[in-house]
């Protein structure tokens, strides 16, 4: 784990894309990039919250800032694989991710009792205050499959394309199982590209080629609107959010 990078910088645009769109951007991407290492993966996550969901419920919104907090990992994670806790927050359109790995043991010791870990002291200390700020609580489980690429050539861009989204809100525990129940209704697929300033033109000119545009999706806001406030609504603890 020592090769992990553990803080980001960058912008990050999302594109919500039908299948059909799918196809007509991949080849695009497969001549321009390269795959990544790991070919197509699992991604596991527990997003916290506090009791009220303050977090989600400020970041539907759309404020200038705004963070959210989980744990993640590639895969249900074994004994000894690498799990994250991370800070991800969002400042006037720029992303800036903090995150620290061990196994999973140790980071829900880390998370649940705030129990030091042997390495990335100051993100600890900012970790560790985030979670002393709001106290949050495991809320929701979501995983989805991922084919990711690099830039070529030192060009310095990620393209991640995420489908068969699902979530769970009980069983909150990485090493559960990935299953889950869909998040759309419909098959889509989160394309997200991810640069530290702008979107390199033969991307953007293959993008309005097929007329693909950005837009505004969240993984765990779009649960929370769609799913968890609406059966809070119907059981009547809605009213304890207001």
């Amino acid at each position: 784990m020592g090769a992990i990078q553990c803080t980001f910088r960058r912008y990050e645009k999302k594109f919500i894309l039908t299948p059909e769109q799918y196809e007509q951007i991949v080849p695009v991407i497969r001549d321009n990039m390269e795959p990544d290492e790991f070919g197509q993966y699992t991604i596991c996550n527990i997003y916290y919250d506090t009791a009220l969901f303050d977090l989600v419920r400020r970041s539907v919104e759309k404020p200038i800032y705004k963070e959210k907090f989980r744990i993640r990992s590639y895969g249900v994670p074994g004994e000894d694989a690498a799990v994250f806790a991370e800070i991800k927050k969002k400042y006037k359109g720029v992303v800036y991710k903090r995150r620290v790995a061990a196994p999973y043991e140790a980071i829900r010791g880390f998370v649940d009792r705030h129990e030091e870990l042997n390495k990335d002291a100051q993100i600890q200390k900012e970790i560790l205050s985030f979670l002393r700020m709001y106290r949050p609580e495991p809320k929701v489980y979501l995983a989805y499959d991922r084919i990711a690429f690099a830039g070529k050539n030192g060009e310095d861009i990620r393209v991640t394309f995420d489908e068969n989204i699902r979530f769970r809100t009980e069983e909150l525990d990485l090493r559960a199982g990935d299953e889950g129940e869909p998040l759309l209704p419909e098959r889509r697929i989160i394309m997200e590209v991810k640069v530290p300033y702008g979107i390199p033109m033969w991307l953007v000119d293959d993008l309005s080629e097929h007329r693909i545009y950005s837009g505004s999706f969240s993984k765990y806001g779009t649960c929370y609107q769609n799913y968890i406030a609406r059966n809070l609504f119907k059981s009547g603890g809605y009213e304890k959010l207001c």
